[in-house]
């Protein structure tokens, strides 16, 4: 290949690259917009604000629902994404230390699960959650994120363990130390960037759901920021809350943007992987 051709490859890709940022990011920039500007100016079409303002920030945190939603997202990913890849973690760890028949059949019904369409299965969680008790709380939401979401992460971790030099368990055992010990100081460590990818998937999941947060609550206890900036009223009946929906959406997208950010190094290493070596 000629350095003319390297050139031209060079530019393209750079140019395809600048092409897909802008697109991504023209939609994030115009919420950013309307957040700060003031409410007369909302409908104003203009893309940079003439006046910058914080009102719209200040009025989501001091409307009663948005601050329980914000919590109710918080604890319910963490928790849930804690849980699948703990779970995750030892499950597939298992699955790739023993040797018994079916393991493939076992791998690709975790991938099935986690592709199953949620909604298929909304309308049964609602009428048996009422029923035991887990209608509006925040284990009926955890429970049906951890269904689609731990079968993920053992696929994705089972790509990591596949390549474990077993020898350092061997070594560890024999140095004293217990199967959890050579598991938890030798092998997660280097599993580490499957466990980082598996848990923001999982984190992300949790977080953005609207179909089963709007449909297993009905009050601030468990309701999360999806479905409570659906229920954002104006100050009457004749104003539309754009900006508020606007501020609420950059809170939102915020933490993920920075998680994302954090750990992009080991969140490239661990899809990358997973797409490989599954």
């Amino acid at each position: 290949m000629t350095s003319e051709s390297n050139a031209l490859e060079r530019i393209f890709w750079i140019f395809g690259s600048l092409i897909v940022i802008v697109y991504a990011l023209i939609p994030v920039a115009w919420i950013l917009s309307l957040s700060l500007k003031p409410p007369a100016d909302l409908n104003d079409r203009r893309f940079i604000p003439n006046s910058i303002t914080f009102e719209h920030y200040r009025a989501i945190f001091q409307d009663l629902q948005f601050p329980h939603a914000l919590w109710n997202s918080l604890g319910i990913a963490f928790l849930s994404t804690l849980l699948a890849v703990v779970l995750g973690a030892m499950a597939a760890y298992a699955i790739v230390r023993l040797d018994f028949p079916g393991k493939r059949v076992v791998l690709a019904g975790a991938l099935a699960i986690a592709m199953f369409p949620p909604i298929s299965i909304i309308g049964p969680l609602f009428e048996m959650w009422r029923a035991i008790g887990l209608f509006d709380t925040w284990p009926g939401l955890m429970l049906p994120y951890m269904t689609f979401t731990l079968p993920l992460s053992i696929w994705t971790l089972s790509a990591f363990f596949r390549d474990v030099p077993w020898d350092l368990e061997k070594a560890a055992r024999i140095d004293g130390a217990t199967r959890l010990q050579a598991f938890t100081h030798v092998i997660a460590p280097i599993a580490a960037p499957g466990a980082v990818a598996a848990g923001l998937l999982i984190f992300i999941f949790a977080w953005n759901d609207f179909l089963f947060a709007i449909s297993l609550t009905s009050t601030n206890k468990a309701r999360t920021v999806p479905v409570a900036i659906a229920f954002f009223t104006g100050s009457s009946r004749f104003e539309l809350p754009t900006g508020s929906i606007a501020a609420a959406s950059v809170v939102v997208t915020a933490p993920i943007i920075l998680l994302v950010l954090i750990f992009q190094r080991w969140l490239v290493t661990g899809l990358t992987a997973g797409a490989i070596k599954g």
